[in-house]
Formats: C-alpha cells, sequence, structure tokens
C-alpha cells in the first residue's frame, strides 16, 4: 500500500519559500541589516533579529555536514521509503539546512560530500519538496 508522503504547509512566512520551490528554485532569507543568510523561514534576522530581509536564490550545492540513514521511519507515510537518509547540508550560500539525500547511491553519502538540489514531487497540487542528491562524476 503506497501512502502518500506529507506535503508542505506554508505558513506567512515560509509561502515564498514553498512558492519558490514550486518552480524548482532554492532560496534562502538574507538580513540587509547584518548580512547574514539563514534557512529555515522567518520574519527575524535570528542573529540580529532585524525584520529588513530579502529572499535570494541559491545555487544548490553544497556539502553534507551530517547525516542518518533511518531505518526505521517514525510514520507510516515515511516506512515505505525506508531506509532514507536525512543530511544536514552547508549551503555554498552560508546557511545549513536540513533535507533528505535522495537518488542513486543516496545510502553510500558521506560527510563532507558534495550535493547538489533536486525536487521532489509532493501531493497533487503541484508542491516541491527540495531534497539533494549526491554530485558524482557521472552526474
Amino acid at each position: 500500500m503506497d501512502i502518500p508522503l506529507p506535503t508542505p504547509e506554508p505558513n506567512a512566512d515560509s509561502r515564498p519559500y514553498w512558492q519558490a520551490a514550486s518552480e524548482r528554485r532554492l532560496v534562502v532569507r538574507h538580513c540587509r541589516a547584518c548580512g547574514k543568510r539563514h534557512f529555515m523561514p522567518r520574519s527575524l534576522c535570528p542573529t540580529c533579529w532585524s525584520d529588513d530581509l530579502e529572499w535570494i536564490d541559491c545555487s544548490g550545492r553544497g556539502s553534507v555536514y551530517s547525516f542518518s540513514i533511518v531505518y526505521r521511519a517514525p510514520t507510516l507515510d515515511f516506512a515505505q521509503t525506508a531506509p532514507y537518509v536525512i543530511a544536514l547540508v552547508d549551503l555554498e550560500e552560508g546557511p545549513r539546512m536540513f533535507a533528505n539525500v535522495v537518488g542513486p547511491g543516496a545510502l553510500e553519502v558521506r560527510i563532507g560530500e558534495l550535493v547538489q538540489v533536486t525536487f521532489e514531487p509532493r501531493g497533487t497540487d503541484g508542491a516541491l519538496m527540495p531534497q539533494f542528491m549526491r554530485v558524482t562524476e557521472a552526474s
């Protein structure tokens, strides 16, 4: 039995992030006051608390800071995809983001390895979930 994976539930802070993802673009917040970039979408800079923020496009390239392979999923909807990789990815633009590593060889991922964003379809409304794939010589 295939159970569909959960779809994003945008709020006022994250709506532009999910809209960009539906266009296959990865964006993060940039603080005009202190110059820091951050992820998760939020209304205030976590460094200086300014609300002078803008969305910037990212290259989608990064490296694996840490990861874990999930063999026993916490819910039924994810059980069908186990084992799967969850990772902290350091984006080239600075922020660290939490996402899955998917695609060929995902379970062989290593710390420090280069990854590139990909967009995984979710639900029936065109939602796309930013995930990462390993960068290999073949890719």
